[in-house]
């Protein structure tokens, strides 16, 4: 530790009262503005029967719409996290949030002035490519304020906390938004998202430091964190430059030579497409295939959002209480996932059943499960190596987030050419055998580790 990091040390108050560690705090935050975060990528799935009638878009080119997030999101992964790994999470996140909450707030300007069909539906396109371009960085930057800030044995959690807030954003906005689209209109949900995520950026640039540096972390939950396996000086400026190892091709081999990584990227696809199916078809599919209202359509969406945050809660604490009941880090990781992504599979009993009631109980359950099983977060923090945990972050959310690109745009056609949603849901449903494939692929789950000097030998 340096002088200026022993001062500053000493300098903090000890504290014989109970309070809440920092890093909590920290997790609060991230899981906010990942909530925030869905609630932009998803606010189409909610306003898209409005809009699309509004600005007269086909099925196919609302199809077209939902992907365009994930195109640019997928390619912006790489760049994103090597800013992450060069600047750290800190400044990349604010400029990231406050980038992307314009671009939301700007899709409330389209159509204002008589437009064509085609030079909205490209002026749509291209706001969703800026979307996915701005939150590129966004989860690589969660996932690297958890290696950061939380002890391995926490870590599993305190991923599933920020990873469960896709399901919170649904349960909370999308009545919300529904809401507002049926009394005042699609361009003011925009609106509102695009001033709670300027004045999250605002909070996040002001609060938000490095475990050394932040003033309110004691002694006390800084030896918590590093003994425990937190990365706590990941965010050093002089760390960042130390350990920063040129990713050339022989370290770009040495990191996608690793069994478990390819595991999590087919597992992450795979989730990921139940995702998209979930915050792009899924209320076009209660309304044009169940016959609900838009203001049902945005309360019922909220209770499978509502258990797939349960499940992701129940997924994350289950992980990490059998590793401390001394099962093998891959056994703690895997037997939630694998159970979860059983029940995710049942997603295609919709097909065969027309009442709207026992369909929504089993969405509900399906996301359940797939919350349950959604790791990928957690054991990408496990693998990945210090010099290049972002990159790795970042690698994983390109695979897995072509499923974003891929989800819409079959279902689209599917639902043109069939005239249903029923092979829709057995393509979503196959996709939770997909993901157990990937956990099997997977094998053993370990950190990678390279030497930094074998790298500029």
């Amino acid at each position: 530790m340096s002088e200026t990091e022993t001062a500053q040390a000493v300098a903090r108050p000890a504290t014989g009262r109970r309070r809440v560690p920092t890093r909590y705090l920290v997790l609060a935050l991230i899981f906010i503005i990942t909530a925030i975060n869905y609630a932009d990528r998803s606010s189409l799935s909610i306003t898209g029967s409005s809009l699309q009638a509004d600005l007269g878009f086909s099925t196919v080119q609302l199809g077209y719409i939902f992907s365009a997030f994930s195109w640019a999101y997928v390619v912006g992964q790489l760049p994103g996290g090597m800013l992450l790994d060069r600047f750290g999470a800190r400044k990349i996140y604010a400029l990231s949030l406050a980038l992307w909450t314009v671009v939301t707030a700007a899709i409330s300007l389209v159509g204002l002035i008589t437009t064509p069909v085609l030079v909205a539906v490209t002026i749509v396109f291209a706001l969703r490519l800026l979307l996915g371009v701005f939150e590129s960085p966004a989860f690589p930057a969660n996932a690297r304020v958890a290696t950061t800030w939380f002890p391995t044995a926490e870590r599993g959690r305190a991923t599933a906390v920020f990873n469960s807030a896709q399901y919170f954003a649904t349960a909370l906005f999308a009545p919300v938004m529904g809401w507002i689209t049926h009394e005042f209109g699609w361009r003011w949900v925009f609106v509102m998202l695009g001033v709670l995520g300027l004045t999250l950026a605002v909070v996040w640039l002001r609060w938000m430091d490095s475990p050394r540096r932040h003033p309110r972390v004691t002694e006390a939950e800084l030896e918590t964190m590093t003994t425990g396996g937190a990365l706590v000086d990941l965010d050093d400026a002089r760390t960042r430059a130390e350990q920063r190892a040129p990713l050339d091709r022989r370290t770009i081999a040495r990191i996608f030579s690793t069994r478990p990584l390819w595991g999590v990227y087919l597992s992450q696809y795979a989730v990921n497409a139940l995702t998209y199916f979930f915050i792009t078809w899924f209320p076009v599919y209660l309304v044009k295939g169940r016959g609900l209202s838009l203001l049902e359509v945005g309360f019922v969406a909220a209770l499978p959002a509502l258990c797939g945050f349960a499940g992701g809660l129940v997924g994350g604490f289950a992980s990490d209480a059998l590793l401390r009941r001394g099962k093998s880090l891959t056994a703690a990781r895997k037997i939630p996932s694998v159970i979860g992504m059983v029940l995710a599979t049942s997603i295609a009993l919709c097909s065969l059943t027309d009442s709207s009631a026992l369909i929504i109980a089993i969405m509900t359950l399906a996301f359940f499960g797939k919350g349950v099983g959604s790791l990928g977060w957690a054991i990408t923090t496990d693998i990945a190596p210090p010099q290049a945990t972002s990159f790795v972050s970042s690698t994983m959310n390109a695979f897995g987030n072509a499923a974003g690109i891929v989800t819409p745009i079959v279902i689209g056609y599917t639902v043109q050419a069939t005239g249903s949603f029923n092979t829709a849901l057995w393509f979503v449903a196959a996709h939770g055998v997909l993901a157990l494939v990937g956990l099997a692929v997977m094998g053993k789950i370990r950190r990678i580790e390279f030497d930094t000097r074998e790298q500029t030998a």
